[in-house]
């Protein structure tokens, strides 16, 4: 991902808002003061009630919901958030406490989030599957629920009382309407009526809610029974016009208190100040006729300002989500255009990875969208990163089957290696310790962990036998010399050597010959092949002499066997069997020899050929050398 890339993305960030925020405008109509609940996003039940209740609203268990209270712990730690909580929730009145428990419940479940992001954000830079990553609690955590829960079954049980008491001041309010049906329809003087009238109002006021399918009914009732109360019992007009003047003093005051929140900073607070007022409102009676339009404009125009300003926050707070999800949607976009990138290297992988990454990074500083988008925004994000990080493991477990056949292959070099180490037969383990840096060189990379261990130690084998090879011939060099020196002088002697009568004779000769040349031992390289073939054709040229030697002395035996045979009476018979026998012996070694000199044409130039040639050419020697032998015997039976 390159710079401009990443400022593309960037100028698409927008500031973090509350996700799925609601928006509830009250709307004033008429001279009746009816309260109307607007919800664009979504639609409230038993709104009547959400108004009447707005001091104690059920909704603070909502994560997303946005919280403002005069109380301020953003500086403290969970510990101490816990502990003042702890403290909060031993007063049972849940009504007095409730503003601060939400400030605390804030403040540590922001805290949670940001370490259980920390938390994911290591999980999946470790190579972690970000589906598969789960957070455990921690003993503060634990701790938090236990303290936060004492709370919850305190506004529980408040809660259920209050549903009681809304029954009882429903019976209580219906039976004070009953009442100013009689009073009503009472024959008694106007002061006592009038005085118990106000004392059916300050009654009615004192009672608490009622259940909000009730409210409608009831106040229409009410509102019915106290102008039919004036109609009928035609107060004297100076009580009247003195009533008329502490309600429009009541109307002022609070027309007062709303314009005053047109300065509130704080849209959500303003609101329901705003809802509050509305309820007193309703609770203030009628006001003098000439100053009732008045008066009710000046309320009305003021709740249509503060109305307008939650509409623009709204809206703002609608860009921004949009922005958001713009921004969500381009990192989208480039993480997918990776995922079909194809990544065939260790260090590609590893510059992907990077890359998405980064774009996780600025994923983390975007707020959220709509409700419903950011889900589906984050689904999208997250199976491409899902997907990208579960190829990268495929790749590298792939990898890794790979590097670690390699590193038996290498393990098994430097077992053989280490075999070598001690050999003396210098030239052939020299050899071979050569094939097996060639063979080290072309297998590829092992795991990580074993490649400087492994290396070194087949370098410590070769070098073993290397430092060995070395030491020994730079040892025995000046012996080399001497071998030399000894092994010309003893062929001197075999060349003089003179072949005796006696066969025996002259092999133990020759064994002692092979004998001392052997015991000798090793002479400079430079000298070795030509010194040892000049030893071979001593020998050879031994032998050959006690051959000529054995034809001549083979030759006489048998003529004077021959001559023997001349007294025998069946001498004649002898001879001619001897001579077939010597001409068929004849005959197959010519053949032999024929065959032999034929196929020694067959063999090309190499050293293994040269080698052949020179065995079959002995063959060939020593069958013409027989055939000389048998030829001169067959000559002596022909002269008989």
């Amino acid at each position: 991902m390159n710079a401009n890339e990443r400022n593309e993305i960037v100028k698409l960030i927008q500031p973090n808002i509350l996700p799925n925020a609601v928006e509830i405008e009250v709307k004033v109509t008429d001279d009746e003061q009816v309260i109307e609940q607007v919800l664009p996003n979504e639609v409230v039940e038993n709104v009547e009630e959400e108004l009447v209740n707005l001091d104690i609203m059920t909704d603070d268990d909502d994560e997303n919901e946005e919280v403002e209270t005069d109380y301020d712990f953003s500086n403290c730690n969970k510990l101490e958030l816990i502990e003042i909580l702890e403290e909060t929730v031993q007063d049972a009145d849940v009504v007095k406490i409730k503003d601060k428990v939400v400030a605390l419940k804030s403040n540590f479940l922001r805290i949670c989030k940001e370490e259980r992001d920390k938390e994911m954000e290591q999980f999946i830079l470790d190579g972690g599957d970000a589906e598969s990553y789960e957070h455990v609690e921690d003993p503060l955590e634990i701790r938090f629920k236990a303290a936060f829960g004492i709370f919850r079954n305190n506004k529980l049980k408040y809660n259920e009382a209050l549903e009681e008491q809304k029954v009882v001041n429903l019976q209580q309010k219906s039976a004070i309407l009953e009442e100013l049906k009689q009073l009503i329809n009472s024959e008694e003087t106007l002061k006592k009526t009038y005085d118990e009238f106000r004392n059916l109002q300050d009654r009615w006021k004192e009672i608490g809610q009622v259940p909000a399918t009730e409210i409608t009914n009831l106040w229409n009732n009410y509102h019915f029974l106290v102008e039919k109360f004036y109609d009928k019992v035609k107060i004297n007009r100076e009580l009247r016009d003195l009533d008329l003047k502490k309600n429009l003093e009541a109307k002022i005051e609070l027309c007062e208190k709303t314009e005053e929140l047109l300065l509130e900073k704080s849209v959500t607070k303003a609101f329901k100040l705003l809802q509050k007022y509305h309820d007193e409102w309703k609770e203030i009676g009628p006001v003098p006729q000439e100053k009732k339009d008045e008066i009710w404009e000046r309320f009305k125009n003021t709740t249509d300002k503060i109305n307008q300003v939650r509409r623009e926050h709204y809206s703002k707070i609608q860009e921004e989500q949009q922005g958001n999800y713009d921004a969500k949607a381009a990192i989208c976009e480039k993480i997918e255009e990776l995922l079909n990138d194809s990544i065939n290297s260790i260090g590609a992988w590893q510059k992907k990875s990077n890359d998405v990454n980064e774009l996780f990074k600025i994923w983390k500083t975007i707020g959220p969208a709509q409700k419903k988008l950011n889900d589906e925004i984050w689904a999208r994000f997250k199976g491409s990163m899902d997907a990208f990080f579960s190829n990268k493991k495929e790749f590298f477990s792939r990898l890794k089957e790979q590097q670690l056949e390699n590193y038996n292959r290498k393990l098994q070099l430097c077992v053989e290696a280490e075999a070598l180490a001690d050999s003396k037969e210098w030239k052939k383990a020299t050899d071979r310790i050569k094939k097996l840096q060639e063979e080290w060189k072309k297998i590829g990379p092992v795991p990580k962990r074993h490649s400087d261990k492994i290396w070194k130690r087949f370098r410590s084998a070769c070098d073993a036998f290397f430092t060995s090879k070395s030491e020994h011939f730079s040892g025995i060099k000046g012996v080399e010399e001497e071998n030399l020196r000894l092994k010309r002088e003893l062929l001197e002697r075999i060349k003089a050597y003179e072949i005796k009568k006696e066969r025996s004779e002259n092999m133990e000769a020759i064994k002692a010959f092979q004998r001392e040349w052997m015991a000798i031992g090793y002479v400079p390289m430079k000298y070795k092949d030509a010194t040892q073939d000049e030893y071979r054709k001593s020998i050879d040229a031994l032998f050959d002499k006690m051959k000529l030697n054995e034809n001549e002395i083979s030759t006489a035996q048998y003529r004077n066997m021959v001559e023997g045979m001349k007294d025998d009476p069946e001498s004649r018979d002898k001879v001619r069997k001897e001579r077939n026998i010597l001409t068929n012996k004849i005959t197959k070694l010519r053949e032999e020899i024929s065959v032999l000199e034929n196929n020694i044409g067959f063999f090309s130039g190499s050293k293994q050929s040269e080698i052949m040639r020179a065995e079959y050419e002995k063959k060939i020697n020593r069958a013409k050398n027989d055939v000389k032998v048998l030829e001169a015997k067959l000559k002596i039976l022909n002269e008989q």
